[in-house]
């Protein structure tokens, strides 16, 4: 993948989480998957929106790569209902309330705004092709994200 390197071993725990209207993402069914999970702080704020807007106008270019998109965040699934109705999203969403899975991944920390710290997501995004971590982006600016990481898969 051209420019994103893993700069730390990654390691991909074992999962489930509960998909917005039902199912789960489970960790035990990546090994013949291609998918992308992207972290995200919050439900419908202004960085978030932007994100999952583009993420969901690009899910079939994702696809014609066999790589299967979803959005992560700590929201509950009423948060995550309210938010993909109001922005008519079509991005899967997930929920990760104990934050596990992000804390593994590294995706949850220490941030600050205004001066004020406080612990949640840290924007971040991991391609998983076939069970393994194949490519992290951290520190992700929402806008033209989704397209950066479409150029990037092969």
């Amino acid at each position: 993948m051209d420019g994103v390197k893993l700069q730390e071993e990654v390691v991909l725990p074992e999962f489930s989480l509960p998909l917005l209207g039902g199912g789960s993402l489970e960790s035990q069914s990546l090994a013949d998957r291609r998918i992308l999970l992207y972290f995200y702080p919050r439900d419908d704020t202004p960085g978030c929106t932007i994100e999952a807007r583009e993420f969901s106008e690009l899910l079939d270019a994702f696809a014609t790569k066999d790589v299967e998109v979803f959005g992560v965040s700590p929201d509950d699934e009423e948060s995550h209902r309210r938010f993909h109705d109001k922005c008519g999203l079509s991005v899967p969403l997930a929920t990760d309330q104990d934050h596990k899975l992000a804390s593994a991944l590294g995706a949850w920390g220490t941030s600050s705004i205004g001066g004020n710290s406080y612990e949640g997501v840290q924007r971040s995004t991991f391609f998983i092709d076939h069970g393994r971590v194949a490519g992290v982006w951290r520190k992700v600016k929402p806008q033209g994200h989704a397209a950066e990481v479409l150029a990037a898969i092969q």
